[in-house]
């Protein structure tokens, strides 16, 4: 292997580390809200700055490559998509943590009921496994994998769209729960952004893969 091989092979790695970090904060924030453990919740707060750390360290070894090899081709398409995937990555550290901070604020156990009704559960456990495929199709360099989360994206988009109403219909029910049901509203909002977030890294996976650029195209279709 060339030296410039193994340093993109080095930042691959790297990639994947904060990856399963990023994974690990976003599981853990969902244990800590089912189970209200505010101790697991503070530890995914302590955690994001290492999620933080990563972000910085990947920008400064992908700027070095380019000063130091100018890459071209699939290498340079490559370092460009883990500029934009370290970005993502550090946002869903963000999210985990945000999630985390809810679950820290909160003086009671949430209300299992608001979860069922507004199927938060299944859309955080859509949200985990989404953003561990794509982390499966950029190790694997899977643009058929990649492209599957387009469309797994819309189950949470639907949910999300949904929310409003469910929520609603909650504190009509009891409106004793309207703290945990606000609660329970910014919880979709944020798991509906790692959709978001987990789409365009998909995005960028084909990009560096096929150097074919998605971006923009589904909402033009969608105009057509």
């Amino acid at each position: 292997m060339t030296q410039l091989e193994n340093e993109i092979q080095a930042v691959k790695i790297e990639v994947v580390s904060m990856w399963n970090l990023v994974e690990s904060q976003l599981q853990k924030s969902r244990t800590a809200m089912m189970h209200f453990d505010r101790d697991l919740a503070r530890e995914v707060v302590l955690k994001e700055k290492r999620v933080n750390a990563f972000e910085l360290k990947l920008d400064r070894d992908c700027e070095n490559i380019f000063a130091l090899y100018c890459p071209v081709a699939i290498d340079l398409r490559f370092l460009l998509a883990v500029l934009k995937i370290n970005n993502n990555l550090e946002r869903i550290g963000d999210i985990a943590e945000g999630i985390a901070k809810y679950v820290i604020e909160s003086i009671v156990d949430f209300d299992k009921a608001i979860f069922l009704k507004t199927e938060l559960i299944r859309m955080f456990d859509d949200a985990v496994s989404i953003l561990a495929d794509t982390r499966i199709a950029f190790e694997k360099e899977d643009t058929i994998l990649a492209r599957s989360i387009f469309k797994r994206d819309e189950a949470l988009d639907t949910i999300n769209r949904n929310a409003i109403e469910r929520v609603s219909e909650c504190i009509r029910e009891d409106v004793s729960v309207i703290n945990d049901a606000l609660y329970v509203l910014s919880i979709i909002r944020k798991l509906e952004r790692v959709g978001d977030q987990s789409k365009n890294m998909a995005e960028e996976i084909i990009f560096f893969v096929e150097a074919k650029v998605l971006k923009h195209q589904q909402d033009n279709i969608g105009k057509k």
